[in-house]
């Protein structure tokens, strides 16, 4: 990994060109970011506990999102079929996006990806052009970003409360 790059993008940095693998093993690049605000919830593994709690608690603003046409996805280094186990398991809405191969090629150009080769738990929020509007990187990968802080992110990148 390039040093100079470690650390999650700044807000106004466009997304960099990346592929990640959605649960029905289509693909989802930089293009899937326009048009609509796009929340995503990089965490480092399905089934942890820090994970499960976060997914579960941010539930309630990925429907927020849907409602008004905008999305929040999970992000790890999982295969799809872990995760589309750990989202059935959780019972949550938010789509789940894999960066298992190449393993963590995705996480390292949004800067997020943890020297032991897993997604650092961050928020990235992209406008609908695709740039980074705002976006948070947890102290450590057990730190879990409570949904005001996330709620503050997006009134930041609408330049409104969320």
């Amino acid at each position: 990994m390039d040093a100079a790059r470690f650390g999650v993008l700044p807000a106004g940095t466009p997304a960099p060109a990346f592929k990640l693998t959605k649960g029905d093993f289509g693909a989802f690049t930089e293009a899937d970011l326009r048009g609509r605000v796009t929340v995503l919830v990089f965490y480092p593994f399905a089934f942890s506990p820090v994970c499960t709690d976060q997914l579960q608690l941010y539930e309630e603003i990925t429907r927020e999102l849907a409602a008004r046409g905008d999305a929040l996805y999970g992000v790890s280094c999982d295969a799809a079929w872990s995760q589309t186990a750990f989202k059935e398991k959780l019972g949550v809405s938010c789509e789940q996006l894999s960066d298992f191969e190449p393993k963590g090629a995705a996480c390292e150009a949004f800067g997020v990806l943890h020297p032991g080769g897993f997604a650092q738990r961050a928020l990235v929020i992209t406008d609908a052009d695709g740039v980074v509007a705002w976006s948070h990187e947890a102290g450590s990968p057990g730190d879990l970003p409570p949904l005001e802080l996330l709620r503050e992110g997006l009134g930041e990148a609408s330049g409104a409360p969320a």
